[in-house]
């Protein structure tokens, strides 16, 4: 384990910690690292009644990252923390796809460690991005 792939995966541990998951009871923790940056950005998945209003742990740490560090942000990493390893949602990947390249390191781990690391490309092979906007004006 890299030292910042550790680093995420502590914060990623904690976070999940703090995750509001009362009707699926399912927790996650998301912690990512910023292009130029040392700092360390968090997310907690969010449920809510409503089920539409809930909000995942990934995207929780992109608009913390937006808001902390401004729109111009580039992902460098990320570390997903669940009880047994899983893989972002399609629409968490596509919110990391608009602010990471392809190759963009996604670990998705355990409290108890590390399972496996993807590149963004493994997970979204295709994605919608803003070349699709252009062609069709």
């Amino acid at each position: 384990m890299i030292p910042e792939q550790k680093t995420l995966w502590k914060a990623a541990v904690k976070a999940r910690e703090q995750a509001y998951a009362p009707y699926s009871g399912y927790q996650v923790g998301a912690a990512l690292s910023i292009e130029g940056s040392e700092a360390v950005i968090s997310g907690c998945n969010v449920e809510n009644a409503s089920y539409g209003g809930t909000i995942c742990a990934e995207r929780v740490a992109v608009c913390r990252a937006v808001a902390e560090h401004g729109p111009d942000i580039r992902i460098s990493a990320v570390v997903l923390v669940t009880a047994t390893p899983a893989p972002p949602c399609g629409l968490c990947l596509q919110v990391l796809s608009e602010f990471a390249k392809g190759d963009l390191p996604v670990t998705l781990a355990t409290p108890t460690g590390m399972h496996r690391t993807y590149t963004l490309d493994d997970l979204l092979p295709i994605r919608f991005d803003n070349a699709n906007l252009e062609q069709n004006p």
